[in-house]
Order: C-alpha cells, then sequence, then structure tokens
C-alpha cells in the first residue's frame, strides 16, 4: 500500500444525500474522499435515517433556501476555498439550480485568480435507473439547463437517455448520445456508469472467475463507457468491462463518483508531469500544464485509451469490483448471524418483511475494513475502443 495519497492536496465541496446508519450519498463519499488523502466538507441534501432501498425510512430533505444558506455561512466564514466539487443527489429542481448556482459561483472565484489552477465539478445526475425516475419530473430539464457548467458528469444509462434525449439501443446510439452531451451541451468529460447494450469486447481471463475461497458470483457483464472530448467537442470514446455480482448494492454510483475524483486528478498530474518531462527533451505538445486548464482536457493529439479520464476509471472499477466481492462474499455469513440473534433475542423466525431488511443490510458496501481496495487496487479491467 503507498504511503502517500496519491493526489496533491485537495480541497473538495461534496453535496449529497446523508444517511444515518449505511453508505451511500456523502457517507460514502466523505470517507472514501478522507481515506484517499482529500479535505472534504460535506452538504448534505437530505438527512435520513437510513437509505430508500429499505423501502421506509425516516429524516428530511433540505429545502433550496437551506442549501443556499448552509453556503452563505462557509462564506461568511471564508471556508469557500475549493479546489473540487462533487454533487449527488439532490432533492428536487429549485435545489437543484441552488447546487448549480454554488458551481458557477466557485467557476467565477477561480477564473478570477487567472493562471495557476482550475476548479473541477463532477456531477452525478441522481434522476432514476432502470427506466423510472427517482425524481419529479422538473428535475430533468433542471439537469438540462446545468450540466454544461459541469467537467465531468456521470449519469447511468437511463440518465444518460434523459440528458441527451437519445433512446441508447445499440452501440450506434449509445456513441450518439455520447456526441450529443458534448456537442450540443459542451461536457468535456462523460462517463456513463452502468451500459447494458452488448459491446464486443471480453473480460481479462483471470476476472471470469472469483475466488474458489469464495461464495461471490458474478451473472454476466457491462459496461462503463466514457469520453473526453476535443477542442471542437469531438468525442473520444472507451469502453471498460466488468462482471456483474447476483446482488442488488445501494451506493455503488456514489462509490464510483467519489473515486473518479481522486483518480481523475491523480491521472491529470501523472499526465502533466510525463508531458513536462518529454517538454524538457523535445517540443511537447504543451500539455505539461494540464492541471492548470480548464476542465483538465487533454489536447486534441491524446488517443482515448490515454485520457486521464480512461486511467482513472481503470482504477475506479478495480476498487468496485473488489469491495463488491468482498461485501458479496461476507453476505450469507453476516445474513445468518443477524437472523440467529433475532431468533435468540425474540424467540421467534424472521417474517419476510424482516428478512428482506436483514439482507438489505448485509448488501450495505464494505468500505472501512478493505481500506486497501480503495488505494491500491489490481487493475483487471482495460479500458479499449468503442
Amino acid at each position: 500500500m503507498s504511503a502517500e495519497p496519491p493526489v496533491p492536496e485537495t480541497n473538495v465541496l461534496a453535496i449529497a444525500s446523508h444517511v444515518v446508519s449505511g453508505n451511500v450519498g456523502n457517507k460514502i463519499a466523505v470517507f472514501t474522499l478522507q481515506s484517499m488523502g482529500c479535505e472534504v466538507a460535506a452538504l448534505n441534501t437530505v438527512y435520513f435515517s437510513n437509505h430508500t432501498g429499505y423501502k421506509q425510512w425516516k429524516g428530511a430533505r433540505l429545502s433550496a433556501q437551506e442549501i443556499t444558506d448552509l453556503w452563505e455561512g462557509l462564506k461568511q466564514s471564508h471556508l469557500d476555498d475549493f479546489d473540487v466539487m462533487l454533487t449527488g443527489y439532490i432533492p428536487g429542481a429549485a435545489a437543484v439550480d441552488a447546487v448549480g448556482n454554488i458551481g458557477k459561483e466557485l467557476r467565477r472565484k477561480w477564473e478570477a485568480r487567472g493562471p495557476g489552477g482550475s476548479f473541477f465539478w463532477v456531477l452525478d445526475p441522481v434522476m432514476g435507473d432502470n427506466g423510472r425516475l427517482y425524481v419529479a419530473e422538473d428535475v430533468v430539464p433542471a439537469y438540462k439547463s446545468l450540466i454544461h457548467h459541469a467537467d465531468l458528469i456521470l449519469p447511468n444509462q437511463f440518465e444518460a437517455e434523459l440528458l441527451s434525449g437519445v433512446k441508447i439501443s445499440d452501440p450506434a446510439s449509445l456513441e450518439k448520445a455520447i456526441r450529443v452531451l458534448h456537442q450540443i451541451y459542451g461536457v468535456p468529460h462523460v462517463v456513463i456508469t452502468s451500459v447494458s447494450v452488448p459491446l464486443l469486447g471480453s473480460l481479462p481471463t483471470s476476472a471470469t472467475a472469483t475466488s474458489p475461497h469464495s461464495p461471490a458470483q458474478t451473472v454476466g457483464t457491462m459496461s462503463v463507457v466514457g469520453s473526453s472530448m476535443t477542442s471542437d467537442r469531438r468525442p473520444r470514446p472507451f469502453k471498460i468491462l466488468f462482471p456483474v455480482f447476483d446482488c442488488y448494492f445501494s451506493g455503488t454510483g456514489d462509490m464510483f463518483a467519489a473515486l473518479m475524483v481522486v483518480r481523475m486528478r491523480e491521472a491529470v498530474v501523472a499526465a502533466a508531469e510525463a508531458a513536462a518531462a518529454q517538454e524538457r527533451n523535445e517540443a511537447g505538445s504543451g500539455s505539461g500544464k494540464l492541471g492548470e486548464t480548464r476542465s483538465w482536457l487533454s489536447a486534441d493529439d491524446v488517443d482515448a485509451l490515454d485520457l486521464p479520464l480512461a486511467q482513472a476509471a481503470e482504477k475506479v472499477l478495480a476498487s468496485m469490483h473488489e469491495i463488491l466481492e468482498r461485501t458479496s462474499q461476507g453476505m450469507e455469513a453476516e445474513l445468518a448471524r443477524r437472523k440467529r440473534e433475532r431468533e435468540q433475542a425474540t424467540g421467534a423466525g424472521a417474517d419476510d418483511k424482516t428478512q428482506f431488511l436483514l439482507r438489505t443490510r448485509a448488501a450495505e458496501l464494505k468500505l472501512s475494513r478493505h481500506l486497501r481496495c480503495l488505494r491500491d487496487p489490481k487493475v483487471e479491467y482495460k479500458a479499449q475502443k468503442l
């Protein structure tokens, strides 16, 4: 395990949901970012007892005014010096606008400083999945009007369809959706986090079977598809295939987003150092200050597979796979233990509802005891041309 954090000193404003128990939203983002060496300020958009996957919860959502008030409180105490903003679940269109105003204000603040650095906004447009909205319908146009201010967006396939207006049904429509997000909306970097459309390619042989000592099972393959646009907004798409586990986990998108913040900055720093070294020896492409360019966009001659975005996504998926595998490995044992404890306490077996709640708890992502998986994963799933 590396002793040093993989990124330079980085101050992140993380705006997302919060739960008292469990690992979703800012509970994952703050832990992950701090574990990787970032300073994090958490602005929580909801306070729930637990995540909604339990199908029952208590708590409250913040209004747009309350979000704005918290931001004003940070500013009045000079606590608004952020390099990166990460935004996840936002409750309602007015709240989306309020968060957007924060992002735009931070961008203006950085631009007023002149050369020497740049602000980076990672936006996860949490709206729904599998053809179903989680939010009110007016949230969709709110995000459409906002995404051109972000540097990197992380929609799932359904959210990419909502934002682009393109139904993704095959590789051609997938590329069209990415092209729309670059050319029409001007989004510099796009990663579609869960693409179910079959894409040509294969997993490495070592990744097709789980450990013989593990009950974790994979049940198919999905893809992450990403692209960083060129200076004239042409896509540079890549895909990464990965195995899917036979379980539903909450919070995977939140973990993906937090890890992308760290790995993207790490990859940008590495690319800038490599370019600077090259320029010391010969005339380079002028990308030695990549971390100071707006949106950290690589020069047009950088191939899709060499993009910092692709390299970041490879490491993110490596961590994701290891965390999900370890969570899967321990699920049945944890479920049996909790059922046994309940029977001893109540003298009765668990009914269907209780079994569902216990299984949902057993599927909470296991992060704190697997820090190595976050910091130093083994990269098996490599970017390929789309």
